[in-house]
């Protein structure tokens, strides 16, 4: 299959496709007489893992580790439940972040009563702006 077909069938785009051939995620493509890259059914599978990981918010790194890992079907799973561990308590960072975000957010909604802005305590908090 070509570039585009690889690129619908995994909602990749093209540039991201190249990247990853690029950097060895994924491997090149052979090439058709006309200079084509020609995609397999083992890209296709490569490609969807890579998304699928990338959109666990896997980095570039662990997508190399968990694919290298997933090419000994007898080791044990150690390796891969560590990178997952790791990229829990990434999210769960994230998520503590977000929520006290979300907290200093309704806190500085609750705070303002002014009717404008020279009273908005809102714009206190964050320090008046700078007037040129």
């Amino acid at each position: 299959m070509r570039i585009g077909e690889l690129a619908r069938a995994t909602g990749t785009k093209p540039e991201t496709i190249r990247y990853y051939e690029r950097e060895g995620i994924l491997p090149a493509a052979d090439r058709t007489d006309s200079n084509y890259r020609d995609y397999s059914t083992d890209h296709l599978a490569t490609l969807t893992f890579v998304r699928r990981a990338r959109e666990l918010g896997f980095s570039i790194a662990q997508v190399r580790e968990l694919l290298a890992l997933s090419d000994h079907d007898e080791k044990p799973c150690l390796d891969v439940d560590l990178l997952v561990q790791q990229q829990l308590a990434e999210v769960e960072r994230r998520i503590a972040d977000l929520s006290a975000l979300r907290d200093e957010l309704r806190q500085m909604l609750r705070s303002c009563q002014a009717d404008k802005i020279g009273e908005c305590q809102i714009i206190g908090s964050l320090g008046r702006h700078a007037r040129t």
